[in-house]
């Protein structure tokens, strides 16, 4: 009993400190659209040039690209990077251990860190990187702070500051791409990276709706069959 008293006591502790921790985080709305097939493959470019040199998504082929509009010539010519054939898996040529060696961590596998940590919170992350000289990489991040990740999207995004009087980032040197531009272009690769966490997502909805009106049609024939068989009982 005692034992089961300490445990719910820790857990409350684990769990009331990670509240606290995360008390002043408010996440933007990532602006997500799974049948914005435009949208999908803007961001499955993105995704493949910027994010796949570190990142894998072994739950993930190639070919499940298909279900976004892409054609198997369109794969193979322009995003088959790291495999030979679209049916592989996106995985990529670094090592754990290299990656441990280069950013003392292991990049997450990108085909579930949606699941793990929610389009809101990935599109926020993104967004929120700033410069920060006492960090290795150079950079900290509002959403994760002392983050080791680099901040790969630095040249589109340019150079923000962070406010600490009124917690706010400020743009200091734009990038290439205006702030509208960028945020956009986040959009499209969380967009992906939502899709791609659950390839069948859409389709199983739109199976669902079939599913619920067979169903509505078989219980209109069942009430019909049951009154007809109990007509003649009083």
């Amino acid at each position: 009993m005692k034992i089961l008293i300490k445990l719910f006591l820790l857990f409350l502790f684990i769990f009331t400190n990670a509240g606290f921790a995360n008390e002043h985080l408010i996440l933007d709305k990532a602006p997500i659209d799974l049948n914005d097939q435009a949208s999908l493959q803007r961001g499955a470019k993105t995704f493949i040039n910027y994010c796949l040199n570190c990142h894998s998504a072994n739950y993930m082929r190639y070919n499940r690209l298909k279900d976004i509009g892409l054609s198997d010539k369109l794969i193979k010519d322009n995003l088959l990077f790291t495999a030979e054939k679209i049916g592989e898996p996106m995985k990529i040529a670094m090592t754990k251990k290299d990656a441990k060696a280069w950013f003392g961590v292991n990049p997450p596998d990108l085909s579930v860190e949606v699941r793990a940590r929610g389009s809101d919170w990935i599109y926020s992350y993104l967004r929120g990187y700033y410069l920060d000289s006492s960090r290795p990489t150079g950079w900290n991040n509002t959403v994760f702070d002392k983050t080791e990740m680099p901040h790969i999207l630095w040249k589109l995004q340019g150079d923000q500051k962070f406010n600490e009087e009124h917690h706010t980032l400020e743009l200091t040197n734009p990038g290439t791409l205006t702030v509208k531009e960028y945020d956009a272009l986040v959009g499209d690769l969380v967009n992906y990276l939502t899709f791609m966490s659950e390839p069948s997502k859409v389709k199983r909805l739109h199976m669902g709706y079939y599913v619920l009106l067979f169903l509505g049609l078989l219980l209109v024939l069942t009430v019909k069959l049951k009154k007809e068989f109990w007509k003649d009982i009083k």
